[in-house]
């Protein structure tokens, strides 16, 4: 009864458990056991725990700047739902290579692409150091390689490291296989992705993006369309247009000395900071317009600190407690995404005239600031408030704020009114003549095109309305587009378009040979190795084609991995002792047969977990006692012929939680982001974690061990007790 309530559960059988276990005479009193663990949550938290140290999932990025990652819990949260649902194994893998492609609209299916980001991840070369530089692209090439290793790893216990220089010089992976499964992952970078718990507003959230997205082609097409009948006048004002344009960002280009509005730096994205005019009385307002900055502050250059997410928002009262109206909410623009940084354009929050806007005072607040190499920031060139006749009503107007960097001449409150933006004296010119080409462009029209053309307009802004209603969404550190500022743009600077993969002469990123597509494995066979997608397909199709390969039903690894793994938890050591390699370096497995049955059994059932730990705990085999025979062991000593249950040690988190159990402190909530038991020391640079300084009376500290905030550079010192075995540490 130990035994199988620890290996399946984590925690030793209390003592009324034990008495009611003995106390049945049943002779399927050990079956109900079995079934009643397995119905257990806490089976999950135990097999997620193995599952995130074969994933190498970490709380922290890891490397010189350990830094924390706030969301990558929700990755943890899902293997745990995952595993104590019974998800049948292929749909579990699919969701966390391709989930959001495969499975859209599901709070899964975003949550499981923590999978491709558990890995570490090295934030100078991505944050600091442009991907335009040699370092840059080795850094980035190293991103995908751990993303490849990790799920080829993971998924069929195969190693491809050596294929990046030439051939694998022991199992049949070419340099072509392995930068093919490289341009998989091209487009990827690692993000705090934005979903929403509940399928139902996933779903619509979804259904709207991909709408909004269709509607945004359908405009530009018949833009284009009716641009070709409007004449010379029309494409003479697109020439002037991008004429001043052009000359504004070279104004923008050589900044003056004054800079604009900054608020104080903050240590979280989220922090809430804002800042008003005050008009003076209550005023009419037809528009908005907030203008970015310029500064080349750790190489961010234009659109320094302009919000990632803010709200536009006039009143009366100055506390903004009542009366409030929102104008505009800046992550609105794009769904589920935070704002690209806008550069030297900038965001013009109109005023339809039916909704006659009057107020005294115009409030920006930022929601989710800028990110800058170790904090986050908030900072704005100049706030405009235009009226009917076009007089900017802000100018010179004092500026209140909730915090401000005051720093002559190049922060403070009152340049945000002071009418010198370097690039301000375009911007009605630009208005004007916008509008002039629009006005064009539906003169040219037939009526039908014109209606059609406002057709489309109009329902763009009915999608905007209905993203703008949906509540705030939450966010699980992930795979996917990054459109983040300064030297990590990643892909989100080129619209999400995978970057092209060549195959490398001896794996240096200097000297690339031919450019490859997505595939995989050729060697296998039981599919076509390199990916077939049909034109215009996104980044998503090739992960999903991966996953589907991985997946297919006669591919030989995917189901003994899974077996193989499981078997080794359950007995410490696998059919096949490397469980991470069952290549020709690898070992060969102690019984071939019984590892092939066992898969093809579980492949036929579904892929079902819980019940492959059912028949294994229930086999006879589990079920021998662990005592020495010396007979046997003289024979085979490593116990190869499994004629004993092997000894194992307990896991450092397993002797904690069982230590907290026995004392009756142990908490058993469930899921959220993780308790920490260490304080952090300098975080705007390199974090260090003391955990001699941490409240040991803290009652966080006294939930299981699984949702314990993992940190790589500095492991906590259990787990080096007794040389146990560390999270994020599996044995390879």
């Amino acid at each position: 009864m130990r035994r199988v309530t620890l290996d399946l559960t984590g925690l030793p059988p209390t003592p009324e458990e034990t008495a009611a276990f003995l106390a049945d005479a049943s002779p399927l009193a050990y079956e109900r056991l079995v079934d009643r663990l397995l119905a257990s949550p806490r089976y999950g938290e135990r097999w997620a725990r193995h599952w995130l140290d074969v994933v190498h999932y970490g709380d922290t990025h890891g490397y010189d700047k350990d830094k924390p990652r706030e969301h990558a819990w929700a990755y943890r949260d899902y293997v745990i739902r995952a595993l104590n649902a019974d998800k049948p194994y292929a749909r579990f893998v699919q969701e966390q290579v391709a989930g959001d492609t495969l499975f859209p609209g599901t709070r899964d299916g975003i949550e499981a692409l923590g999978f491709l980001a558990a890995g570490p991840w090295d934030f100078i070369g991505h944050a600091e150091v442009p991907e335009t530089k040699v370092d840059g692209k080795l850094t980035r090439h190293l991103d995908r390689d751990d993303m490849l290793a990790n799920t080829l790893g993971t998924f069929t216990s195969l190693t491809a490291h050596c294929a990046q220089c030439h051939n694998h010089k022991f199992d049949p992976i070419t340099q072509e296989d392995y930068y093919s499964l490289q341009a998989v992952f091209a487009a990827l970078d690692r993000t705090d992705r934005p979903y929403y718990l509940d399928d139902t507003t996933n779903a619509t959230a979804t259904q709207l993006g991909r709408r909004q997205k269709d509607l945004s082609a359908q405009v530009r097409q018949t833009e284009a369309t009716l641009s070709a009948q409007a004449g010379e006048a029309y494409a003479a004002l697109t020439r002037r247009i991008e004429g001043i344009s052009k000359t504004a960002a070279a104004k923008a280009g050589n900044p003056t000395p004054d800079f604009g509005y900054h608020a104080q730096v903050s240590k979280q994205a989220q922090a809430v900071k804002w800042v008003q005019v005050d008009l003076g009385q209550r005023i009419d307002l037809t528009r908005v317009v907030l203008a970015p900055c310029y500064d080349d502050f750790n190489g961010i250059g234009a659109g320094f600190g302009f919000p990632v997410r803010f709200k536009v928002e006039v009143s009366d009262d100055p506390e903004f407690r009542q009366g409030v109206q929102l104008l505009w909410r800046g992550h609105d623009q794009r769904f589920m995404a935070d704002l690209p940084n806008p550069g030297l354009t900038p965001y013009v929050v109109p005023i339809e005239p039916e909704d006659a806007v009057t107020g005294r005072y115009v409030r920006v607040t930022a929601v989710q600031l800028a990110p800058r190499k170790g904090d986050f920031i908030f900072a704005l060139a100049e706030l405009e408030v235009r009226t009917a006749d076009g007089r900017n009503v802000a100018q010179g107007r004092p500026v209140q704020a909730l915090d401000s960097i005051e720093a002559t001449p190049r922060w403070r409150k009152v340049n945000l009114t002071d009418g010198l933006a370097p690039v301000r004296p375009s911007l009605d010119e630009l208005t004007q003549l916008r509008t002039e080409r629009d006005r064009l462009l539906l003169a040219a029209a037939t009526p039908a095109a014109a209606a059609a053309l406002r057709a489309q307009r109009a329902e763009a802004a009915e999608i905007a309305a209905s993203l703008a209603r949906l509540p705030k969404p939450s966010l699980v550190y992930a795979a996917g587009i990054h459109t983040g500022s300064g030297a990590f743009a990643g892909t989100g600077a080129q619209g999400g378009r995978p970057r092209p993969i060549f195959l490398l002469a001896r794996g240096q990123v200097t000297h690339p040979q031919r450019e490859v597509g997505p595939g995989a494995l050729a060697a296998l066979g039981f599919a076509p190795a390199r990916f077939v997608l049909p034109a215009g397909a996104g980044e998503g199709e090739r992960r999903a084609a991966l996953a589907q390969w991985l997946t297919h039903q006669d591919n030989p690894l995917f189901w003994r991995s899974a077996v193989n793994r499981i078997w080794q938890y359950h007995f410490g050591q696998g059919l096949v002792e490397t469980a991470n390699d069952f290549g020709r370096n690898g070992a060969l497995p102690t019984h071939p047969e019984l590892l092939d049955w066992l898969a093809g059994d579980f492949r036929e059932h579904g892929g079902s977990w819980k019940r492959l730990h059912r028949q294994i705990v229930l086999s006879a085999t589990y079920r021998q006692s662990s005592d020495d025979n010396p007979a046997a062991s003289r024979l085979d000593a490593n116990n190869t012929l499994l004629w004993r249950q092997q000894r194992r040690k307990l896991e450092a988190e397993v002797l904690r939680d069982a230590v907290l159990q026995a004392s009756g402190r142990l908490d058993l909530t469930m899921g959220g982001p993780g308790w920490r038991d260490f304080v952090v020391e300098r975080p705007e640079h390199s974090p260090h974690y003391r955990y001699d300084l941490a409240d040991p009376a803290n009652p966080q500290t006294f939930r299981r061990a699984i949702y314990r905030f993992v940190v790589r550079s500095q492991t906590q010192p259990l787990d080096d007790l007794a040389r146990l075995r560390r999270p994020f540490d599996a044995r390879r």
